[in-house]
């Protein structure tokens, strides 16, 4: 599939993420509620190719960078028990595909976390091309995917009464990407 047919304002060539104004968050539910976060720290990049099909994208999240408004849950979540940011201070996505499914778009790639490299599909959204103010030309896009933390080796958790625990194993991630062509 062609990019022109797709997106013709995208056009061939190299994109950088703007840090500034784009986001990494994720959901998690935490007993009953659902416990939002961000990762502050992150790089990346997205290759348009001619062929949509071999563009790619690569990204850097420094996970130390963890907010989810509570200092003391980031401290924890920073240690051994979680994430262990001292011995895994990244964790990395790399695509190994584009595809287009129902008139869907999907980002396949690999994401590693704390040195497990696992597949999966993120269900992409393209939302155009402008000009900013400063002379550049910006692409938008939204990203999804539910992971299972444990698949990663995520595997801190409280049990509860019964069969319940602390936190679910499902975690939500978005992303909002803003891409300045180099």
């Amino acid at each position: 599939m062609s990019i022109a047919a797709v997106a013709p304002e995208l056009t061939a060539g190299t994109w950088n993420i703007d840090p500034g104004h784009s986001e990494v968050t994720f959901v998690i539910r935490h007993l009953m509620t659902k416990v939002r976060g961000t990762f502050t720290d992150f790089t990346g990049s997205v290759q348009i190719a001619g062929d949509l099909a071999a563009s790619t994208a690569v990204a850097e999240i420094k996970v130390g960078s963890i907010d989810t408004r509570n200092p003391d849950r980031d401290a924890h979540v920073r240690t051994s028990d979680v994430l262990d940011v001292e011995k895994y201070p990244t964790m990395t996505f790399a695509t190994t595909g584009v595809r287009e499914e129902g008139g869907e778009y999907f980002l396949d790639g690999e994401l590693t976390i704390k040195d497990v490299t696992r597949p999966l599909s993120l269900a992409v959204e393209f939302n155009g091309v402008a000009e900013d103010p400063w002379g550049g030309t910006r692409a938008g896009f939204s990203a999804e995917v539910s992971i299972n933390r444990k698949d990663w080796g995520i595997e801190f958790n409280v049990p509860l009464k019964g069969e319940k625990a602390l936190l679910s194993d499902k975690v939500d991630i978005q992303l909002e990407v803003q891409a300045v062509r180099a």
